[in-house]
């Protein structure tokens, strides 16, 4: 269903009741009694997951599934999926000068790209209540994960030659990639470069900011809103930077003080975040969950673009009880929500 979404983000804004947003997707394994590999699979049972926790819980935006191999995968890398855990990349695809030039961009479909495509565009017919936003990587991680995530980090001081010849490849596949998403009919993308949090400012600046900004002016309209994603420490440095990229929302991870965040970004721009997701939801119990959300909640809650969410993605065999005691918290301390949202 296609929406104003430049609307959106400023009713959002204007409104002091705020849906809670997590970044909730892959613990639909248990409610469906699947496997995370039958998931990763299946474009129809994507768009059920997603239409499911819909159904379930008072979110924001119907969000698509953060499964940062994807990418990486159509390129050609390795992927392993642990039992009750997303997918990972393994070993490195590009290790020199010679294969960064020989990397072939991948179209969009290849791998499970096509899938994921797929799955939106049948959720999409399933949720109408609300936007719809898809999970896409930024282009350093994927490059990272590309090049191996450690040795990226090395390589942006001993090749750095190389890594530009990757990130320009890495940023025309994802601005495809979303592009894709968009055309099926999408509202926005969760766009995930996590990574880059591990980097300096000054590195990120050169070796991430930049480009993340080209998939933004390429892919961002009215009708399609980015959401930018980072889980480091050192976005606390970045406030600057990470504006210049003109993102519609940003979503930061636990290990930034979101409240320092709120006081250096844009009032008029919608800021995620960022109960521990590991650490709480999935390792903690709903006594913990509760009292940590509500201390998020009322630390953030006088800033108006503030929208309460995990700090990242949640787990999949994450406790539906703690799940649902993030939501409690939300709706007792910060959103009302309307009489079907009783519940809570």
């Amino acid at each position: 269903m296609k929406r104003n979404m430049t609307q959106w983000v400023a009713d959002l804004i204007a409104n002091e009741d705020k849906r809670p947003m997590p970044v909730l997707s892959f613990p639909a394994v248990t409610l469906m009694d699947i496997s995370v590999r039958e998931l990763i699979s299946d474009s129809e049972l994507q768009a059920r997951a997603m239409a499911l926790i819909a159904e379930k819980l008072p979110t924001l935006c119907a969000l698509g599934f953060m499964d940062l191999s994807v990418e990486a995968e159509a390129f050609g890398a390795d992927i392993i999926v642990p039992d009750g855990e997303v997918p990972t990349v393994v070993g490195a695809l590009v290790t020199d000068e010679d294969a960064a030039d020989a990397l072939e961009i991948p179209a969009v479909g290849a791998g499970r790209t096509g899938l994921y495509i797929e799955s939106m565009q049948k959720a999409l017919q399933r949720i109408t209540d609300r936007p719809v936003l898809a999970g896409a990587i930024g282009p350093f991680s994927l490059a990272g994960r590309l090049m191996g995530v450690e040795d990226a980090l090395v390589y942006c001081f001993d090749e750095p030659d190389m890594v530009h010849t990757i990130m320009e490849k890495t940023t025309r596949f994802v601005t495809d990639y979303i592009l894709a998403f968009k055309a099926v009919g999408a509202n926005g993308v969760l766009m995930a470069e996590p990574l880059t949090g591990l980097l300096s400012p000054t590195l990120a600046e050169e070796f991430s900011t930049p480009y993340v900004k080209q998939i933004v002016d390429a892919v961002q309209d009215d009708e399609f809103m980015v959401i930018y994603h980072n889980c480091g420490q050192s976005v606390m440095y970045m406030a600057e930077q990470l504006t210049s990229i003109g993102a519609a929302g940003y979503h930061f991870g636990n290990a930034a003080d979101l409240e320092a965040m709120l006081q250096q970004m844009p009032d008029n721009v919608p800021i995620f975040g960022n109960l521990d997701p590991a650490g709480q939801l999935f390792a903690g119990d709903t006594a913990s969950v509760f009292a940590a959300t509500t201390e998020i909640v009322n630390r953030c809650g006088e800033y108006k673009n503030f929208v309460p969410s995990s700090g990242c993605d949640i787990p999949p065999l994450t406790s539906w009880d703690n799940i649902d005691s993030f939501f409690k918290a939300c709706h007792e301390r910060f959103y009302k929500g309307p009489p079907e949202d009783s519940r809570y």
